[in-house]
């Protein structure tokens, strides 16, 4: 959130929104936003926690279902290991943004993904793993740069003592780069 800096009055679109909590705080710090996700379920926890903000019910990987030009930042957090095409992707998003607006894209670091790691959760004492695409940082951001994206910024973040105090499981991470985030804006 801090990168993506929401403004009062614009229009954010959160790109695989999950249960919201970028909703909340893109609202709350006076933005627009509007959520998309391709989980009902996900969709349902959003809106009892944004239940003014509009959602919408879409995969990523399909048309943006956005008449162009709609939107002043979009967000995508952590999904991008998810997809099959990042770069068609990436396209669906310069064409839902207006002329210099800015898309934040964040992912679970790509070496992550080489080691065999890959998102996960548990439920009832069964581990669920996501599955991850092996897309290297060359594709995520070649890819943005090539779907019409400049001003292109990524930064890498590795875990660090602080978070494996926060979450005792994550102390295996120190020093593992852990997320990739690339800050753009879509060419005028």
């Amino acid at each position: 959130m801090r990168i993506l800096n929401p403004r009062p009055e614009e229009y954010v679109l959160d790109a695989a929104c999950g249960t919201g909590c970028y909703l909340d705080a893109i609202a709350s710090a006076g933005g627009r936003p509007v959520g998309l996700d391709f989980s009902r379920s996900m969709l349902r926890v959003a809106r009892r926690r944004c239940p003014k903000v509009p959602l919408v019910y879409a995969h990523l990987e399909d048309e943006l279902p956005f008449p162009h030009e709609d939107f002043d930042a979009v967000l995508c957090s952590l999904v991008g290991e998810h997809l099959d095409d990042p770069a068609q992707f990436f396209r669906q998003v310069s064409a839902a943004l207006k002329p210099e607006g800015r898309f934040v894209f964040s992912v679970f670091h790509p070496e992550l993904a080489c080691a065999g790691v890959e998102a996960n959760f548990e439920q009832s004492g069964v581990e669920y793993r996501l599955g991850a695409q092996r897309h290297s940082v060359s594709d995520y951001a070649n890819g943005i740069r090539d779907s019409g994206f400049h001003e292109i910024q990524a930064y890498e973040y590795s875990g660090d003592i602080e978070l494996a105090q926060r979450i005792p499981s994550a102390g295996k991470y120190v020093d593992r780069k852990l997320l990739l985030v690339i800050e753009a804006r879509r060419r005028g």
